[in-house]
């Protein structure tokens, strides 16, 4: 359980990781060197694990983004591992997620255009290892994009 202090903290670098460190004890109303010290007991235990750069990669030229929701055939031993290893090797599948349920794997794909995607999913995705049935949804608005806890 988090501590009210921790809970601010958290609040506050969370939306705005780049504040200076005064500004964001002033905040949290706490001073810097107990600031400091409470990040570092949060990175420690797991509770921060890093401060990343968020790339808007339409400004970049990928203008299309697919979600295939993926069946495996499980009927092979190492189907799950095998598939993993094959996917992560694709430079386009930008993020993968798991689940229990008819769906097993999805990948977000993303790429430059219409003919991209084309050649990334048949010289790519449909050579994946152990594959029952893909689903692709293809992307066509973010309506809500949030990934702040409610602390």
């Amino acid at each position: 359980m988090l501590k009210d202090i921790d809970a601010r903290i958290l609040r506050i670098y969370q939306s705005d990781p780049d504040t200076q460190m005064a500004q964001l004890a002033s905040k949290a109303g706490t001073t810097p060197a107990v600031l400091s010290r409470r990040l570092a007991r949060l990175r420690q235990n797991g509770q921060i694990i890093a401060k990343e750069a968020i790339i808007n990669w339409q400004i970049l030229g990928y203008k299309v983004e697919v979600s295939l929701r993926i069946t495996l055939d499980k009927t092979h031993h190492f189907a799950f591992d095998d598939f993993m290893t094959e996917a992560r090797k694709i430079e386009e599948v930008i993020e993968i997620q798991t689940f229990l349920g008819k769906v097993d794997v999805r990948l977000l794909l993303i790429a430059r255009d219409m003919d991209d995607y084309q050649k990334v999913y048949r010289e790519r995705i449909l050579r994946l290892p152990h594959l029952l049935e893909i689903e692709p949804l293809m992307h066509i608005a973010r309506v809500h994009n949030k990934e702040v806890l409610p602390i």
